[in-house]
């Protein structure tokens, strides 16, 4: 039997044309975090099952991490190449490069070449406000951010997109980069102090983004009605948040089997006996209504970066061609 090939949903470039270049202003130019936050939530309504995305490959290099990502949906195929060089701050450089190609996923044919390092910037809060929304408390008076860098500085910006925010704390190693982002924070009209890690006693939504390998604060400080959302660890030894923390919580994962290969976070309160594997629940559970928010105890949101994230946002991003 002969197959009619698909149709182009989208209309490639013409053969041997070089496919259009995103700038990184062009992409938050065209897409906010809330607008990446409902992309992300509709495409998990729709049927997007997190569970059967490519695995991603994080090959060991010299300097750092080469992360390989790629991704598919009717519409669009996608991969992201990306490095994670953790000596690059000492070079004047960023921590994480990289690169998004776009296809079509009827002629795979490339349609657009996206920078990198925005994506990520932009998908990564995204990923986290699209769950916190679900189980952050509905009013925030206090949100804690540790990390100084673009991913915290993101997330303020994400959790401002899903909730009204009386106040923010900054809590970083470096004082002056803490303070720096508190003011950029207060020039976007938003009251901002710099803190130390205490300051989650009364905070109703944490953010955890650096690159720390063991806890950032005591997880028994924590409020019951809270929602703490950690993004800085991809590595299996590495964690932000303590076992008493997820010992408490109700524990939310991009997808279970990633959680297990490479979420800190999870896998060492689990070896200590803490919690056990099937405790854990997948966003799309949260997201589909499948799984109830308990608000008992603490809400907590542990995310490594799936591929499916990054194709999601560069579609949208693509789709508002000319609409920036």
């Amino acid at each position: 039997m002969a197959f009619d090939a698909p149709t182009p949903l989208i209309a490639p470039p013409p053969p041997g044309a070089q496919p259009p270049w995103i700038s990184a202003d062009e992409i938050f130019a065209r897409v906010g975090f809330g607008a990446a936050a409902r992309a992300l939530q509709a495409a998990v309504r729709a049927g997007l099952d997190p569970a059967h995305d490519f695995s991603r490959s994080i090959l060991p290099l010299d300097r750092g991490q080469l992360l390989l990502m790629p991704s598919r949906s009717a519409e669009y195929v996608g991969v992201k190449v990306a490095t994670v060089a953790p000596g690059n701050l000492q070079l004047g450089r960023p921590r994480i490069q990289g690169v998004y190609l776009l296809m079509d996923a009827a002629t795979l044919s490339p349609v657009a070449l996206l920078d990198g390092i925005a994506l990520t910037t932009l998908r990564t809060p995204a990923v986290s406000a699209a769950v916190a929304d679900l189980i952050a408390p509905a009013e925030v008076e206090h949100l804690v951010v540790f990390g100084a860098g673009p991913q915290a500085e993101g997330h303020v910006e994400a959790m401002r997109a899903i909730r009204d925010v009386g106040r923010v704390t900054v809590v970083g190693r470096h004082p002056g980069r803490a303070e720096a982002l508190a003011e950029r924070v207060r020039a976007a009209g938003q009251p901002a102090q710099i803190g130390t890690p205490d300051a989650v006693r009364d905070a109703q939504l944490i953010v955890c983004a650096t690159t720390a390998r063991t806890p950032l604060f005591d997880g028994s400080l924590v409020p019951r009605d809270s929602c703490t959302v950690a993004v800085g660890s991809h590595e299996p030894d590495a964690r932000e948040i303590s076992s008493t923390l997820i010992g408490r919580g109700q524990v939310v994962v991009e997808d279970r089997q990633v959680a297990l290969r490479e979420g800190g976070d999870v896998l060492i309160p689990l070896r200590e006996g803490v919690i056990e594997a099937g405790s854990l629940v997948p966003m799309r559970d949260i997201l589909t209504g499948t799984v109830a928010v308990d608000h008992t105890r603490p809400r907590v949101f542990t995310s490594s970066g799936m591929s499916w994230q990054d194709l999601v946002v560069a579609a949208a991003v693509f789709r508002q061609e000319g609409r920036g």
